[in-house]
């Protein structure tokens, strides 16, 4: 029997959705994709591999488990403007899952994502004028809204990245909650952060050589001090600090994403509108009863 994910968490980058990703794998009764981002609603090159291919990453999966992947590639338009339709038409019953950060800092940690993959070569203030993602993937409503349309309210769960770090326990427990996984969730113990870009090293392929390949990457822990191989890291691949923006770069920014974060708190029925300068104080208050969001409430129907 083909089986197909229940759930799919669809964004965005850079806002802890590989942490997430994490804690329901955790879960008894929850069966996560390998890879991580399967992509195959968005990029051309996985979709034509077909069904099966899609399907056959959950053929591992315990009888009665709810299914789910997270591909961040899903809420990237205008790059992949394909992935609802194709989603829609594969998964018509899905429920979904989309993590918002701050969208300053989440297109800082773009920006330090690409810079570390060797993507970019100028600064931020270049990268963003000469490339329309850094601020468009940022842009929560223009990225949600398709969804909503094509699959209701009511499967499309709004999860804040504040919150996820402050509570991981307690939103996992409404993530639960919203998927109907059943019994209690099992909590995380530490820090479970993953993915994060706080190490900023650029993994060129001579860096990319020595850390991964498996002989040379154990002859280097193995052979060399770990002080001599942090001063190489400092001296040649690290970012030293993390960028800032100047102030008229800020302000240009603050003003494209308030306007689509006015049109965000209008399409997820919030009661306290978003904008740069109450992101982190509404997010936070996800855990005030008085928070209310039409999004990922009532019966999932479409």
């Amino acid at each position: 029997m083909t089986r197909l994910p229940d759930f799919i968490i669809i964004g965005a980058m850079k806002s802890a959705t590989t942490t997430l990703h994490g804690l329901l794998a955790s879960q008894p009764g929850v069966f996560m994709s390998t890879p991580k981002e399967p992509c195959f609603f968005s990029d051309d090159g996985v979709w034509a591999r077909g069904l099966g291919w899609y399907a056959s990453l959950f053929e591992g999966a315990p009888a009665g488990a709810l299914l789910g992947e997270s591909s961040t590639h899903y809420t990237k338009l205008p790059t992949y403007p394909e992935t609802v339709e194709r989603a829609r038409s594969v998964v018509p019953d899905a429920k979904l899952i989309y993590v918002m950060r701050h969208p300053v800092d989440r297109l800082v940690s773009h920006y330090i994502h690409e810079w570390s993959q060797g993507n970019t070569t100028g600064t931020i203030e270049e990268e963003i004028a000469r490339d329309g993602m850094f601020v468009d993937y940022s842009r929560y409503a223009m990225q949600i809204g398709p969804w909503l349309d094509a699959y209701g309210a009511g499967r499309v769960l709004p999860v804040f990245f504040d919150r996820l770090r402050a509570d991981p326990a307690g939103e996992l427990r409404r993530v639960a909650g919203f998927l109907g996984l059943p019994g209690p969730v099992r909590t995380p113990e530490g820090d479970r952060r993953e993915n994060v870009s706080s190490d900023r090293l650029r993994k060129g392929p001579l860096l990319r050589f020595i850390m991964e390949t498996p002989g040379v990457s154990h002859a280097r822990r193995l052979l060399v001090p770990r002080r001599a191989r942090e001063w190489v890291k400092d001296r040649f691949f690290r970012m030293k600090r993390r960028p800032e923006l100047c102030d008229e770069t800020r302000r240009e920014l603050e003003k494209i994403f308030d306007e689509d974060l006015g049109a965000l708190s209008g399409l997820l029925g919030l009661d306290r509108p978003l904008s740069c300068a109450t992101f982190h104080e509404v997010a936070a208050s996800m855990d005030d009863p008085r928070f209310v969001s039409r999004a990922g409430v009532g019966s999932g129907e479409a």
